[in-house]
């Protein structure tokens, strides 16, 4: 039996033939980050609210064996009148297409593709291309095409009511002028299922557009020390220097790098001695008593999971935070609420009291300053003490990146990157389940599951705990070390 293409294989060979080969013959090749299997879930979540939203609807396919959904679409459609399908499945020209939902019209059908993001993206309408192309070939006309992407307006305001949550946009017209090229596509991925050897095709910018190809790491082994994709935020110079057969930073010419950054990048890679601006050690040498360092984990639902929240609203459920009253005298508080009640003011009154009314407060990134703004927006009885806090914000990620750079970083300013090369006995490999910011999201969604047992709970609990701590403890070495070095 001939191999067949799905809708997301036709994808695959547009972004990448090499991708789609690999897809096919070396699907364990595959690396999948924690946060593209987190959107997969999300993913998942929603198909079971729109089920919801369409009461009278019938799920047709779901891991069922392909000629059954294609029997059982055809039986449904049959019929007249017709209840809304889920994962209606259709096949033509060796090309197989689930729809979301899939409806009669007056003169055809509707097609109407669920997406988790909040607007349209041009990546969306070759899809819903796609699937117009096979099921109108499949004999069921598509008269028209909705985009049901979520609505980040919408307030969730009664317990399981999610009415509003989808914004239905028509790209008919859109999807009309992708048709065309279809045929085109579905050719460029069958010539790939045909081809019994690994395409070659250069790394490039289609590794990481629209997706993250998932093999990358296959595809892009390390050739040597310190390639020149390492320079800090890279961008089109990198392209430009591997066109010009520039493959190691080390190669890179006197003069040939126009951004401070990219110089001072390769300088401390020639030299092996990492490049410290005195500024950076002036600025933190003088940083007053007590000195606090605070970290946030934060969630975002797709759907929103509690009333009054909207989707992918930042909700923070645990801080940290290490003092050092005098230089040596270090403290620790924390908060992490995993009740899977609403954090918000509990984060905020806790926060509050910790910080109290003195010192800097210091931060790896911007993100904490946005964490306290929205937290002063939720709760205006607490507005004043949570955007008193702001002013003592210090983002040490801009210093670092302005006057530090090692070549071991990589190319990445993050704490993880920065860290072992100050602090190598500090690092968070000996962590367990949580050792970055999306870990600690996957761990709190199972910690407020009811389905998970106290045992677990105390698990993860401290788990988060034991990462949060270490984040903020990160922070304390940096400026120890760098403040000690002025002198």
């Amino acid at each position: 039996m001939a191999k067949m293409l799905s809708k997301s294989r036709v994808l695959a060979a547009r972004q990448c033939p090499r991708r789609l080969w690999l897809e096919v013959n070396r699907p364990a090749l595959r690396v999948y980050d924690a946060e593209t299997r987190r959107r997969f879930a999300q993913g998942h979540a929603l198909n079971a609210v729109v089920h919801r939203l369409y009461p009278d609807g019938v799920l047709i396919a779901d891991e069922v064996p392909l000629g059954a959904a294609l029997k059982r679409t055809a039986a449904h459609l049959a019929r007249r009148p017709q209840r809304p399908l889920f994962e209606a499945t259709f096949s033509k020209h060796r090309v197989l297409v689930r729809a979301d939902i899939f409806t009669r019209t007056a003169r055809g059908f509707q097609l109407i593709e669920v997406k988790s993001s909040t607007r349209v993206k041009p990546y969306h309408l070759t899809d819903c291309a796609i699937q117009h192309w096979v099921i109108t070939a499949a004999g069921y006309p598509v008269e028209q095409t909705l985009l049901a992407h979520i609505d980040s307006r919408f307030i969730y305001r009664e317990e399981g009511n999610y009415s509003g949550l989808l914004r239905h946009v028509d790209v008919t017209e859109e999807v009309a002028q992708r048709l065309p090229d279809v045929p085109e596509w579905v050719a460029l991925g069958i010539d790939v299922l045909n081809e019994t050897r690994e395409p070659e095709v250069a790394v490039g910018a289609q590794c990481h557009d629209p997706f993250e190809c998932p093999f990358l790491d296959h595809c892009s082994p390390p050739q040597t020390e310190f390639p020149v994709e390492r320079l800090p935020g890279g961008g089109r110079i990198v392209s430009e220097l591997r066109a010009e057969g520039i493959e190691d930073i080390r190669d890179i010419p006197d003069g040939r790098l126009h951004k401070p950054l990219h110089e001072r990048a390769r300088q401390a890679t020639l030299s092996g001695t990492p490049y410290i601006g005195t500024e950076l050690r002036r600025t933190l040498a003088v940083l007053p008593y007590p000195r606090l360092y605070l970290d946030f984990e934060t969630i975002q639902f797709a759907i929103p999971r509690w009333l009054g929240t909207r989707p992918y609203e930042q909700i923070p459920f645990q801080w940290s935070c290490h003092s050092e009253a005098e230089p040596g005298q270090l403290g620790h508080t924390e908060f992490l609420d995993i009740s899977g009640e609403l954090p918000l003011r509990g984060c905020a009154e806790t926060l509050i009291a910790a910080l109290g009314d003195r010192g800097p407060v210091l931060t790896y990134s911007a993100f904490e300053k946005t964490v306290i703004r929205g937290l002063a927006a939720r709760l205006p009885d607490l507005g004043d003490d949570l955007l008193g806090l702001i002013p003592r914000l210090v983002d040490l990620l801009p210093l670092i990146k302005a006057y530090y750079y090692h070549a071991q970083m990589k190319g990445s300013f993050s704490i993880k990157a920065v860290l072992p090369t100050i602090a190598p006995d500090l690092t968070y490999d000996d962590l367990d389940e949580v050792q970055d910011g999306i870990g600690a999201q996957i761990a709190y969604e199972e910690a407020i599951n009811p389905a998970s047992d106290e045992a677990r709970r105390t698990q993860l609990s401290a788990a988060l705990r034991r990462y949060c701590e270490r984040d903020t403890l990160a922070m304390v070495r940096l400026v120890q070390h760098f403040a000690a070095s002025s002198k």
